[in-house]
């Protein structure tokens, strides 16, 4: 689990450490990117904390869902449509879901270990 999380810091710290710009004509594409890397990091982190996370899905899965988000909005600049806000919704709503699955599934461990401290003190 700290695989991801290492990098999104050294991500994030290199962007704010850089001039680099994004040309304009490729916001869209990086936009996307971006949105299809978030989704594989939280499903990574909701599979870890379900305990049935594996290395070689995570990263195939984050390769292949980049991969797929770029060529959407490529293929939708060709055609004249704006095909990434499918994958803007598809990646979205993927996103919130689990990040609604992770905030349960933390709350509930917060709420169990209350609950064992409790039956500790009390006993």
């Amino acid at each position: 689990m700290w695989l991801p999380l290492l990098g999104l810091v050294v991500g994030v710290v290199l962007g704010t450490l850089t001039e680099i710009k994004i040309p304009e004509d490729y916001a869209n594409y990086f936009s996307i990117a971006i949105l299809a890397a978030f989704d594989t990091l939280f499903g990574g982190i909701r599979a870890k904390l379900q305990n049935i996370y594996e290395e070689k899905v995570f990263v195939s899965g984050f390769f292949f869902n980049i991969l797929l988000a770029a060529s959407l909005a490529f293929l939708g600049v060709h055609l004249g449509v704006d095909l990434y806000l499918a994958a803007v919704f598809a990646f979205g709503v993927r996103l919130f879901q689990n990040i609604a699955v992770i905030r349960r599934i933390l709350l509930t461990k917060w709420t169990s270990s209350r609950e064992k401290n409790k039956e500790k003190i009390n006993s």
